[in-house]
């Protein structure tokens, strides 16, 4: 979870209890806290960052990934945040922490390597740079990746207003399909799979809904019930979404699809003139459904709703979980 952009409002659990006592902490040392990305303006353009931060045993296992599934997925992790504010990515920075004492196998290259190998692969996708970093020894792996770029407008979580309708892109659940299969001990379907190790930073998706109006945005890293959540309290509105509507990988339940996490789809707000046709001009262009699951009211917090009965909203990632 990010804690860089504007003085924005957070939503509930501990991770954000914590991160409002670091920004009281702050005081005036702090300034722009709580968004998706930290926003400076320069000229008639506002430059974006955003850090994402993984570490082995948190974030990834070696066991399960590749050294350079693991430099790809921290860093699209990063770059999903770029994409949730509408902004063009120019480049990443990267710290990276790697054990002295494991041993590469013959004829490979060092993890280091081949972390950074998955680096670049994804940055070059979409159309940024490897632009430096650091490196030091650590017991654990550690991968650090802030993103960078630039937008006219960007998008930030605040600007949902009563009435608007909520959309989703892709669809939700593979991730949460592939997380189930490895704690099994199976190995997951290779589509499945691939949606966990490479996930795609839907930054060409973002560009396209910002220039066509979005009010509010973020990406679908904690589970979609808690990241609508964050742009509910962001936006000082409460969201209303019908779970019948989500769009689900397939043999995932609407339910399940709504607690995963880490899927990196966006999120967005937008007013009520935005209808069906506009979603179906958004596939043509970027190749992936938006989908209509919700809207926008007076009040705070969730509202889900299946078939017209409400329920309980499943909790999303939280890193300090009943703190």
């Amino acid at each position: 979870m990010s804690t860089k952009g504007g003085a924005l409002r957070l939503g509930t659990g501990g991770e954000f209890d914590r991160l409002r006592a670091i920004f009281a902490s702050l005081g005036a040392a702090g300034r722009g806290l709580g968004d998706d990305c930290a926003l400076v303006r320069i000229g008639a353009r506002t430059l974006a960052l955003s850090i994402d931060l993984s570490l082995e045993g948190v974030h990834f296992r070696t066991d399960w990934l590749s050294f350079r599934e693991i430099g790809w997925r921290a860093t699209a992790a990063a770059l999903s945040d770029l994409a949730a504010e509408g902004v063009q990515p120019l480049g990443v920075l990267v710290s990276l922490a790697v054990p002295d004492h494991r041993q590469r196998r013959p004829g490979n290259a060092s993890p280091a390597v081949q972390i950074m190998s998955g680096v670049g692969a994804v940055a070059r996708s979409v159309g940024a740079h490897v632009l430096g970093g650091d490196l030091t020894r650590s017991s654990r792996y550690l991968v650090d990746v802030c993103a960078l770029g630039v937008a006219r407008r960007p998008v930030r979580r605040s600007g949902a207003r009563p009435g608007d309708g909520v959309w989703v892109t892709g669809r939700l659940g593979g991730a949460g399909l592939a997380l189930a299969a490895l704690l099994a001990g199976r190995r997951p379907p290779a589509p499945v799979r691939r949606r966990f190790v490479r996930p795609e930073p839907r930054i060409a998706a973002g560009a396209w809904l910002a220039r066509h109006g979005a009010r509010a945005m973020i990406d679908v890293s904690d589970g979609l019930a808690a990241d609508a959540g964050h742009l509910a309290a962001a936006s000082g509105v409460r969201i209303e979404l019908a779970l019948e509507r989500t769009p689900c990988w397939p043999g995932v339940t609407p339910l399940a699809a709504a607690r995963s996490g880490e899927e990196y789809e966006l999120l967005v707000a937008f007013s009520p003139r935005f209808r069906e046709r506009d979603a179906r001009a958004f596939r043509r262009a970027t190749g992936l459904p938006l989908t209509r699951i919700g809207r926008c009211l007076p009040g705070r917090g969730i509202r889900m709703t299946d078939d017209g009965r409400r329920i309980t909203p499943p909790g999303g990632f939280d890193h300090f979980p009943g703190r």
